[in-house]
């Protein structure tokens, strides 16, 4: 499975994310490309542990269930329009698509040095190092599908 840990698959992952431009449009949901950027950008801080979320009740019943069902090949994809929690949310009018677009890229490249072996994430639960990266790896791929790159 593709894992944003493995150096071909970062650069594959920011050759895509360097083909988004300020006028690509959602396939799904309700996001704009730069509402996306923000969005992914805050993610990544978050596998980074830069931002704390708690765990989700609903995640403590199915978050083991789910993360199998997801992680299970290459071919499952997330679900379009899923929640995130709130602070992982950008609804607000987000400009300055290039300083996103640029800052998401740098915590993708940060990978390579990527140091967590046990990261508790907030649906999901505890999650292993080589699961969180195939998950990085699968909501980035979906944030970019769904902007058609």
């Amino acid at each position: 499975m593709k894992s944003v840990f493995d150096r071909e698959v970062r650069n594959e992952t920011i050759k895509r994310i360097r083909l988004l431009t300020a006028e690509n449009k959602s396939q799904w949901g309700k996001m704009t490309v730069t509402q996306m950027l923000k969005h992914c950008s805050l993610c990544e801080e978050y596998y980074y542990g830069k931002i704390k979320v708690d765990r989700s009740l609903l995640g403590r019943v199915l978050g083991r269930i789910a993360l199998k069902a997801i992680l299970k090949n290459d071919k499952v994809l997330l679900r379009q329009n899923s929640t995130s929690p709130s602070q992982l949310t950008v609804t607000e009018d987000i400009q300055d698509f290039e300083a996103w677009k640029g800052k998401w890229i740098s915590l993708i490249e940060k990978y390579e040095t990527f140091e967590n072996e046990n990261f508790i994430h907030w649906f999901f639960g505890n999650m292993t190092k080589a699961q969180l990266g195939q998950f990085i790896y699968k909501h980035s791929d979906h944030h970019l599908r769904q902007f058609g790159v």
